[in-house]
């Protein structure tokens, strides 16, 4: 049975408006929050002092931008999934390709995130709409290995502390959680339904210290807390239509919003949120593979992105 929290306060944490805020970060490395505007292509990078959002710099990365992920090493950028492949941001503003056409045709990288033992995961999504995406897993030498095919909307993704479970939505058309078993080498099996999102399109997806899964619930201005085992354990009513995607720094549930599509957006959509919660989360899983050499980034600008 859900329990509604007519308690908690959920504020707007950041001042500027976004488009389409998706894929907030905690950055372990150094306490900061990233997240990106998917129809402007940015990727954000910011500080949370005294629960507010301070921006910091903005890179345009490209016109279809999905999740970042950051490098295990101080200093050493980001991972962060665009149009077909997927781009290292250096903190000094700088791109360059680590893997490019991953997805083909019109195909394009959405939401994604690290596992324990280093890889960056992500999917893609269709347009139109068909089952024919995949989700891969890009190893410490940027090599993508197609992990699961099928997909129609590739959203959240969490893994478990052990990393032997993966916790993933793709959207389209079945609006469910699923969990997989998840070998050493990263194969997938055992896949199951943990539960029906029902009200709205469950997007993006963050596991607590518990092991409690929080998902965003685009169109139904929820975000929602589930067991491991899909019981729905607690609804937030948010003041923004369209949450995308939700982080937990620390014991702030941080929540990106939408207003794309909005005839009449408040105050509220395309902002972040935040709303305090009783437990906490851990930073996000890291990308062990190494920054471009200085030969490498270079010559970004004669490779192929796209």
């Amino acid at each position: 049975m859900s329990s509604s929290t007519p308690s908690r306060t959920v504020e707007i944490i950041s001042h500027e408006r976004y488009v389409q805020a998706e894929s907030p970060r905690w950055d372990g490395r150094d306490g900061s929050l990233a997240w990106i505007d998917m129809s402007t292509g940015c990727f954000h990078r910011g500080r949370l002092e005294a629960g507010r959002v301070v921006p910091g710099p903005v890179v345009h990365v490209g016109a279809r931008i999905g999740a970042p992920v950051p490098l295990a090493a101080p200093g050493a950028g980001w991972a962060v999934a665009v149009d077909r492949g997927v781009v290292h941001v250096a903190d000094d503003g700088a791109v360059t390709p680590i893997a490019v056409d991953i997805a083909s045709g019109d195909d394009y990288m959405n939401d994604g995130g690290g596992d324990p033992a280093g890889r960056f995961w992500v999917g893609s999504q269709s347009m139109p709409r068909r089952p024919h995406c995949s989700l891969w897993s890009i190893d410490a030498e940027g090599v993508a290995t197609e992990r699961l095919d099928g997909v129609t909307v590739s959203n959240g993704l969490a893994f478990d502390r052990t990393g032997e479970t993966l916790f993933y939505i793709d959207t389209l058309p079945n609006r469910s959680i699923e969990a997989f078993d998840v070998a050493p080498d990263g194969r997938l099996g055992n896949r199951r339904t943990v539960c029906r999102v029902e009200g709205g399109n469950p997007d993006g997806l963050a596991i607590d210290l518990e092991g409690m899964l929080w998902v965003a619930v685009w169109d139904a201005a929820e975000v929602r807390r589930y067991s491991p085992s899909g019981e729905l354990l607690e609804t937030i009513a948010l003041p923004a239509k369209r949450p995308t995607a939700v982080a937990l720094v620390g014991r702030l549930l941080v929540i990106t919003t939408a207003s794309v599509g909005l005839d009449r957006p408040t105050a509220a959509d395309g902002a972040l949120l935040g709303v305090e919660v009783e437990v906490g989360g851990a930073p996000a899983l890291p990308w062990r593979g190494a920054p471009p050499t200085i030969d490498a980034r270079s010559s970004r600008d004669a490779a192929s992105i796209r």
